[in-house]
């Protein structure tokens, strides 16, 4: 604790150089040992008792150009050191510091004296002011004043020697100042309609921490240990049940693995030394015809070949797969194709299944938003069709936040083994922490409730989206099921590029549907169409009516 106490007056001390010597400061109780505190090198009228002639104090030898010859080279202070050593101090140089109104007095001084050595506002020899009179100038106790000048010696910063003061310690030259990294990161747009992120603002926070204080509490102690690369087992046993509940996906927890993410896991399966798929034994990979770039590129860091389905409004043409004997493992996203947005037809779930049964292979099922579907209720998961033949791939990121960065693997039973030698011997990226309270999330409701609240409130987006270009520009329609967090619009043949850049203009951040289409994926196989793909999810409530009227703004005039 900083003594803030005020010394009661003394009899000056006579040096033998006959300086008058001020008073130290007094002990404090539990003070460790530190180094000896720097000398004021003038006495104070404070402590001059009543008729005692004042004593000028003399420099030390040498210290008479640094008293009283150097330039100063700091701001004056806004108090000014001068008015206050009257009480406190001698006069000294006025020192101009900015210190913040909380936290450390005593860090926050000695931060700010290196900030001002460091850039050289403060020449090496420079005097500084008695550390009574900088105390009074800066309202904080002497003591505190004291120690830091007292590390700042033994740091290096500074030196002090009896009677003569506290001085900058001479250096070769000041530290260039550092020049501010510029930030490679665009400006914060003035409408967000980014497609795949939920409302960070409705992330049930007060919820999900009295989840986390149950789940400390009720944690064994191995809990905090090191990490069980399958992951916790209170999270599977409730995955298991919540997943064959709502999405229809038949496991147990000993065939669940706990990954960070959609992207953790295909690594694991395809990337590193012991991958589960690698790429030079599993042969190319059968994706979508349209999906995100930076899947395919992870897959192609990985070494892996990719080959694109071509679409239309039953989703990806699975029947091609046939076709080509070197494909054996097919990615795809069943309930709610990205990004066009529509749902695999019955027929061709049971024709991919089949597939993957007599070549051997299997069907990597991405359920990326599968529990958002606002016309009907959710079509179930593709696993459950046939358990051995499906990876089932879900995660937190659109329910509830990707910030939390927690997924799960649903996995044929010869699967498990492989997934977690490739994870290695202890969990390396997903917190157990977290891990437990989203299993006391999920097991007390928690979790149903809020996936409740946020399908009414995307529902309720979509619909206003739908009534806006309604109302504002009627020829643009809206393709894909009432799902998910995004909408494509269809626009006119070569409109694309210049609505985005008009978008651009106003500060409207989404993405332009030709962004996901696959390189290979040939024209005569699917046409390019042109399109806006819009996340209605993202934006806080408060916000969304001006990003949507920004959007009908630039849309295009009918042809």
């Amino acid at each position: 604790m900083t003594d803030t106490s005020v010394d009661p007056p003394r009899t000056p001390r006579r040096s033998t150089a006959g300086a008058a010597e001020g008073p130290r400061p007094a002990a404090r109780r539990g003070h460790r040992p530190g180094p000896t505190r720097p000398d004021d090198g003038n006495s104070t009228a404070a402590t001059r008792p009543a008729g005692t002639r004042p004593t000028t104090a003399r420099p030390a030898e040498g210290a008479t150009g640094a008293a009283h010859a150097a330039p100063p080279a700091v701001e004056p202070s806004v108090a000014g050191a001068a008015g206050a050593a009257g009480a406190a101090g001698p006069a000294g140089a006025d020192l101009h510091l900015d210190l913040p109104a909380t936290g450390s007095r005593r860090s926050a001084l000695m931060d700010a004296l290196r900030e001002a050595i460091r850039s050289g506002r403060l020449a090496p020899g420079t005097r500084l002011p008695p550390y009574r009179a900088l105390a009074a100038d800066l309202g904080i106790a002497r003591n505190t004043a004291a120690d830091a000048y007292a590390e700042l010696v033994a740091e290096g910063w500074l030196t002090a020697r009896q009677g003569s003061g506290t001085t900058v310690a001479e250096r070769a030259e000041p530290v260039p100042p550092t020049r501010a990294r510029r930030s490679s990161r665009p400006p914060r747009p003035a409408h967000d309609l980014r497609q795949g992120q939920p409302d960070a603002a409705a992330f049930p926070r007060t919820a999900w921490l009295a989840a986390g204080r149950r789940a400390l509490t009720a944690a064994p102690n191995e809990a905090f240990g090191p990490g069980d690369p399958q992951g916790r087992r209170e999270l599977r046993e409730v995955l298991a049940d919540y997943l064959a509940r709502a999405r229809g996906v038949r496991t147990d927890p000993d065939r669940i693995v706990v990954c960070s993410g959609f992207a953790h896991a295909l690594r694991l399966l395809f990337d590193g030394p012991r991958a589960v798929l690698p790429a030079r034994t599993a042969g190319p990979l059968a994706v979508e015809g349209y999906g995100l770039a930076f899947h395919r590129g992870l897959l192609a860091a990985a070494g892996a070949t990719t080959r694109p389905l071509p679409l239309d409004e039953h989703g990806a043409r699975v029947g091609g797969l046939a076709e080509d004997p070197e494909i054996r493992t097919a990615l795809l996203t069943p309930a709610h194709q990205f990004p066009t947005g529509g749902p695999l037809h019955p027929g061709r779930r049971a024709a991919v299944v089949d597939w993957a049964r007599g070549r051997g292979g299997l069907v990597l099922e991405d359920d990326y938003d599968g529990e958002f579907r606002y016309d009907r209720q959710p079509v179930g998961a593709l696993q459950g069709l046939d358990p051995e033949r499906v990876v089932y791939l879900g995660t937190a990121s659109k329910s509830l936040s990707p910030a939390l960065r927690l997924g799960w693997m649903v996995l044929p039973d010869h699967l498990v083994d492989r997934v977690l030698a490739a994870k290695g011997e202890r969990e390396a990226w997903a917190s157990a922490l977290d891990q437990l309270t989203l299993a006391e999330f999920i097991d007390s409701g928690g979790y149903d409730r809020h996936v409740r609240r946020m399908r009414r409130r995307y529902r309720d987006r979509r619909d206003r989206l739908v009534g806006a270009l309604a109302e504002h520009a009627p020829h643009i329609e809206v393709t894909g099921i009432a799902a998910g967090l995004h909408a494509v619009l269809r626009l006119a043949p070569g409109t694309e590029r210049s609505v985005l850049k008009a978008a651009a203009y106003r500060g409207l951040v989404l993405d332009g549907l030709a962004d996901y289409r696959h390189p290979l994926l040939a024209a005569e196989a699917m046409p390019a169409t042109d399109g806006l793909v819009v996340g209605y999810a993202t934006p806080p409530d408060h916000a969304y009516p001006a990003a949507l009227e920004a959007l009908c703004a630039i849309l295009p005039p009918p042809l």
